[in-house]
C-alpha cells in the first residue's frame, strides 16, 4: 500500500498535525552511509529511554517523536535533544501523519497496550520497520493479526521482549538445552514490586493538548480521568493488562523461553485486588499456572507457574548474592524480579543479568552466565541487513508469551479453569472464555482483519 492511499484508508484526515517548530532542519543527513532515521510513539515513560537507546547507536537517528499530549514536547526536546546539541526532530500527534513521513524508515511503539497491535499493523503497511513495547497485543486474536502482519509485509518487526538480546538468557538457554538440568519440567516467574494505591480520581475535562479521542483510540469512549491517562492506564481493563502485563510479561516469556514451550493446553489463575480501596480493574495479587503437552513433538508434560506480588514479600527463592540486592536490575528491598527453573539434576536462579545454576540435593554451586545485549542494536542490525531471522524476539515470539498473560486473564476474571488447544488457538468447551479472546473495536480505529 502506497503512504497515501494508506493514509486515505486509516482516516487521518481526523487527526491534525501539532504545530511543530521543532523541525529538523534538511534533510541532507538522510540515507548518509546507512544512518537508519527512527521515530519513537509514545515519550511520556519508556518513550524517552528508547529515544536515548537509539542515539547511542552508531548512525541512528530519532528524528521525529509523537504523542498525544502536546504539553510533553518542549521539556523532552530540551532534554533529549538540545541539551546533548543534537538537531531536533519532527513533532506529531497522530501517528498516521507521522507514518506518511517519508524520512522516516522505522519506528518505536511505546504506547499504552490498547494501541500496540494496531500500532504494528499500520505501520507495516506504511512500509515502516517496528519495534514494539511489551506487550505486543492486547487481546489473543491481536497477537495472531500481528503474526500475520509480520509474514505479510517486507518489514522488519521486532517484539519488545528485549532479554531474548542478552547474553545471560541466550547461555542460560544453551545450558538447559544441552541437558545441563537433565530433565526440565517447570519454569517460574515472580514479578514483586512495591506499588502503593493509585487512588481514585474524578472524571473532569480533557486537559488542554491533549488529544483524547486519538489517546483512546480503539479502546471505549470513556469520561477523561487523571487514572486512565498517563502511566495508571496499566490497571485498567480498556487499556492494560495488569501488572503479569506490565512487568511481568519479561518473566513470563523467559519462563517460556527457558522451558522450551509454545502454547499452553490448560490455565489456572486466581488472585485479587488487595488492601487498596482505588480505581484500579486489574489484581494487584496474581498467582497463574500453564500446563503444556509437548508429547506431539517428541517432548513431555510441563509447567510454568507466575506471581505478581504488589507489597510486604519475601524473595520467592530468587536470592542474590549478599551486598548484592541493590546492585542487580529490578531488585532490591523493594522489588525481586526474575526466574527460577527445575530439572532432575537441580535447578536454575536467573536475574535480567546473570543466571546460577544449583546441582543436586545438596544444591551445590554450577555453571552459571551473565552479560546484558543491546535489544535496539539488534533492531537496527536486522533493518541494515533486511533479514528478519536475525531478530532475536519475532512477533510469534511475543504473541506466544502474551497469549499465556491473556489466557491467564481470562482464567482470573472468570473464576475459573481455562482449557486450551494450541492447534486450533481456542478454548474448549467455554464459549465466554472464547469470546474474551478479542474485543469490540470504536471506529475508526478497527483493527483490519484482512491484510
Amino acid at each position: 500500500m502506497k503512504r497515501r492511499e494508506f493514509i486515505k484508508s486509516t482516516g487521518a484526515a481526523t487527526g491534525a498535525l501539532a504545530a511543530a517548530p521543532y523541525v529538523l532542519a534538511g534533510d541532507g543527513w538522510k540515507g548518509a552511509n546507512d544512518r537508519v532515521n527512527v521515530a519513537v510513539i509514545g515519550i511520556h515513560g519508556m518513550g524517552q529511554h528508547h529515544v536515548t537507546a537509539f542515539h547511542e547507536l552508531e548512525n541512528v537517528r530519532v528524528a521525529a517523536l509523537c504523542d498525544v499530549d502536546e504539553g510533553l514536547f518542549a521539556e523532552r526536546v530540551q532534554k533529549l535533544y538540545r541539551d546533548p546539541g543534537l538537531p531536533e526532530p519532527k513533532i506529531y500527534t497522530d501517528l498516521r501523519r507521522l507514518y506518511e513521513d517519508e524520512d522516516v524508515d522505522a519506528v518505536s511503539i511505546v504506547t499504552p497496550n490498547h494501541w500496540h497491535t494496531l500500532a504494528v499493523i499500520w505501520a507495516a503497511q506504511a512500509g515502516k520497520h517496528v519495534t514494539v513495547e511489551k506487550p505486543c497485543c492486547h487481546t489473543f486474536h491481536e497477537g495472531r493479526k500481528l503474526v500475520e502482519a509480520a509474514a505479510h509485509y517486507d518489514v522488519i518487526v521486532q517484539d519488545g521482549a528485549e532479554q531474548r538480546s542478552n547474553p545471560c538468557a541466550q547461555s542460560m538457554r544453551t545450558f538447559l538445552d544441552a541437558g545441563g538440568l537433565g530433565e526440565v519440567y517447570l519454569a517460574r516467574g515472580l514479578c514483586y514490586k512495591w506499588r502503593d494505591t493509585i487512588g481514585r480520581t474524578p472524571d473532569e475535562p480533557v486537559p488542554p493538548g491533549v488529544h483524547y479521542d486519538l489517546w483512546m483510540g480503539p479502546a471505549p469512549e470513556k469520561p477523561f480521568s487523571r487514572n486512565r491517562f498517563h502511566y495508571n492506564w496499566h490497571w485498567q481493563w480498556d487499556y492494560g493488562n495488569g501488572d503479569i502485563g506490565n512487568q511481568g510479561v519479561h518473566e513470563v516469556d523467559m519462563a517460556r523461553y527457558g522451558l522450551g514451550v509454545g502454547l499452553p493446553t490448560r490455565v489456572s489463575a486466581v488472585g485479587g485486588h488487595f488492601l487498596f480501596d482505588d480505581d484500579q480493574e486489574t489484581p494487584n495479587t496474581l498467582t497463574a499456572t500453564w500446563e503444556f503437552d509437548e508429547t506431539s513433538r517428541g517432548g513431555t508434560k510441563k509447567m510454568m507457574q507466575f506471581e505478581v506480588r504488589h507489597w510486604i514479600t519475601d524473595r520467592g527463592g530468587l536470592d542474590v548474592p549478599a551486598g548484592q540486592e541493590d546492585h542487580a536490575y529490578m531488585t532490591s528491598s523493594a522489588n525481586t524480579i526474575g526466574n527460577l527453573y527445575y530439572g532432575s539434576k537441580g535447578y536454575v536462579v536467573k536475574n535480567v543479568e546473570r543466571w546460577q545454576a544449583f546441582m543436586g540435593q545438596e544444591k551445590e554451586p554450577g555453571e552459571n552466565g551473565s552479560g546484558q545485549g543491546n535489544h535496539f542494536q539488534n533492531f537496527v542490525d536486522a533493518i541494515r541487513a533486511g533479514d528478519k531471522g536475525l531478530v532475536t524476539s519475532t512477533a510469534e515470539d511475543g504473541f506466544h508469551s502474551c497469549a499465556l498473560i491473556h489466557l491467564a486473564n481470562i482464567s482470573y476474571r472468570l473464576g475459573r479453569t481455562i482449557n486450551f488447544d494450541p492447534v486450533t488457538q481456542k478454548v474448549v468447551g467455554d464459549d465466554e472464555a472464547q469470546r474474551m479472546l478479542t474485543k469490540d473495536y470504536r471506529a475508526p480505529y478497527m483493527l483490519p482483519e484482512r491484510l
